[in-house]
């Protein structure tokens, strides 16, 4: 698998200063952690999820969580866990190339259920999303992984989801994420990536997050991104990637404020259609968002549309200038101070080390962007098809 490798290859010549790298599902899970990029969700209960997948994987979608919980209404879950078998197994047989799968259980036993019941399909399996993850009952969930592994030797990741209501009220919000990293060390090998239920989390306080504002626009649900942040994300090697909570929302109603992309960009690279495609599908509002999540130490997306993607890929390629200023910054021992080689700022060698270091795993999987290419100009590319 590799990033925009969906685009042609010229037009990838003319895009990339350094070529996103290919990857496995084979590959060490801080490498996939990245790779990620933007993972769709689609409920097991799709009578063509099999076709959904492969067309996904056309349009470049590298991963995709196929969901038995809260897209399964309670009395189909097991219509939804045949429906699942029998699509992984029709994929197995067409034998095609395909994103990094998880499914999203319900509960621990489903781990072992699911994979005795695909047999050889099992192996397209990356791993297991985990919701309402705390420490009481996040035990049971990895334990259970743990046991399939071992029996089956396959390798199955775990992606656990912060979302419970201890998780968000504030009194009881410390002392749960200290007993999840406690736990979550204990099985380091097996985390993927931590991921962030914000659905659930706005449920807690009878929220829903409007089209025009960002998820950190709703103060009682940006405290608990930064507190799983300050807990789980640490760089110091005691925490996990965290991705991006879910954007929901892919057809505009009315607007209250003005759109949140800039018109000039779009008319240097002649797309002005593109630009009012994005507006009026809400989409600068998924932009403006993914900003947001890479400024607050967030890594890759929920999306729950097709149309979702190219915008976090395209925003996940490194730009010439941070990929010059992060080699500059690695190149230095002992540290020190220098301007960047754009002219614009300060590099800082030992306090910008850690974002260099991270930088440079999200250049290998993502690519380096030619230094006169835009980011409309990626993301053009990356929706082509």
């Amino acid at each position: 698998m590799r990033h925009f490798d969906h685009v042609d290859t010229a037009h990838r010549k003319h895009l990339f200063y350094r070529h996103p790298r290919c990857f496995d599902r084979h590959d060490e899970p801080e490498v996939l952690a990245v790779a990620l990029g933007a993972t769709l969700y689609s409920p097991a209960t799709r009578p063509v999820l099999a076709d959904d997948i492969e067309k996904a994987a056309r349009r470049g979608v590298m991963s995709m969580v196929v969901c038995l919980e809260d897209a399964v209404a309670d009395d189909e879950v097991p219509a939804a866990e045949a429906n699942a078998v029998a699509q992984l197994r029709e994929l197995r047989r067409r034998g095609t190339d395909l994103p990094l799968l998880f499914i999203r259980v319900r509960e621990p036993g489903q781990i072992g259920d699911l994979v005795a019941r695909l047999g050889d399909a099992a192996a397209l399996v990356t791993g297991f999303v985990l919701p309402k993850f705390t420490g009481v009952t996040g035990g049971a969930f990895l334990e259970a992984l743990e046991e399939t592994s071992a029996r089956t030797g396959l390798r199955l990741l775990a992606m656990p989801v912060i979302e419970s209501p201890e998780a968000v009220y504030s009194e009881t919000r410390t002392e749960l994420l200290n007993d999840v990293a406690r736990l979550l060390a204990k099985h380091r090998e097996r985390i993927l990536a931590v991921r962030l239920g914000a659905t659930d989390m706005s449920a807690a306080y009878g929220l829903r997050r409007p089209p025009d504002l960002t998820i950190y626009d709703i103060r009682p649900v940006a405290s608990v991104i930064c507190d799983v942040v300050n807990i789980l994300g640490r760089v110091d090697g005691s925490g996990f990637v965290v991705t991006g909570p879910v954007w929901e929302y892919f057809s505009a109603g009315e607007r209250m404020f003005k759109p949140q992309l800039r018109q000039s960009p779009f008319d240097r690279q002649h797309a002005a259609p593109l630009r009012q495609r994005l507006i009026t599908s809400d989409l600068d509002g998924l932009i403006r968002e993914v900003h947001l999540d890479k400024a607050n130490g967030l890594t890759g997306k929920t999306v729950i549309h097709p149309s979702h993607v190219a915008a976090v890929h395209a925003l996940s390629v490194v730009t010439h200038e941070e990929y010059c200023d992060a080699a500059d910054i690695l190149g230095v021992a002992g540290g020190g101070v220098m301007a960047s080689a754009y002219a614009n700022k300060m590099n800082e060698a030992k306090p910008h080390r850690a974002w260099a270091e991270r930088l440079m795993l999200r250049a290998r999987v993502f690519g380096v962007a030619a230094e006169d290419v835009t980011f409309v100009e990626l993301l053009d590319a990356a929706g082509s098809r």
